[in-house]
C-alpha cells in the first residue's frame, strides 16, 4: 500500500502542475512514506536471515528470481 501512495504522490508531482504548498506536502508525505517502506524491507530482510539460520552461522541466501 504504502509503494501504491508514492507512486500516486510521484505521478501528481511529476505533473508539474502543483502549487508550492502542495507540491511540499507532498515531498513530505513522500520522503515518510518511503522512510516507512525502507524499514519494512530491512525487517523482513532481518527476518530472512534469522529463518536462514544454520548451524549458529547466519548464511543469508538470496532471493530467488
Amino acid at each position: 500500500a504504502g509503494l501504491e501512495q508514492l507512486e500516486a504522490i510521484v505521478k501528481e508531482m511529476e505533473s508539474g502542475d502543483l502549487p508550492l504548498d502542495r507540491a511540499l506536502d507532498l515531498f513530505e508525505k513522500g520522503m515518510k512514506l518511503s522512510a516507512t517502506c525502507r524499514q519494512q524491507l530491512e525487517d523482513a530482510e532481518t527476518r530472512i536471515e534469522i529463518l536462514t539460520k544454520k548451524a549458529g552461522e547466519m548464511q543469508p541466501q538470496p532471493f530467488g528470481k
